[in-house]
């Protein structure tokens, strides 16, 4: 996708994910749930693949420097989420379950077209539930 702009999609949430790391387990986990959903979610979203050793651009503006990345853009803008996990411009651990990340996609689509640019994920990641 270099040089590429992603705009001109006006009624979907668009799902970036962004590696830098390429062939590490994190990276090819979530490469398998993207390829895996990418389908069951092509009316709301679409993802976009970025290698940011080529398109630096975003790097520091939204600290990318994971294994996998995954972003939220709904009309050229950055949805946040919040995960539980304090970070909420991003996801930055591979998600192992598909219908999870499909669940998160389907409420950041729905906040975003209510105009919210903070949505709150269905499920709280922080690691106090994780015991």
């Amino acid at each position: 996708m270099k040089g590429r702009r992603v705009s001109g999609i006006e009624a979907q949430a668009l799902s970036l994910w962004a590696t830098h790391l390429a062939g590490t387990p994190a990276q090819e986990q979530m490469d398998e749930v993207l390829a895996s959903v990418a389908e069951t979610i092509k009316n709301f979203a679409v993802i976009y693949l970025v290698d940011i050793t080529e398109v630096p651009d975003f790097n520091t503006m939204y600290e990318l420097y994971d294994p996998s990345t995954v972003m939220f853009f709904f009309r050229n803008k950055h949805i946040m989420i919040d995960l539980g996990t304090g970070n909420n411009n991003k996801i930055n651990w591979a998600l192992k379950d598909k219908q999870e990340f499909i669940d998160i996609v389907e409420t950041v689509y729905r906040g975003a077209r209510k105009g919210r640019g903070l949505v709150i994920a269905p499920k709280d990641y922080s690691t106090k539930y994780r015991y």
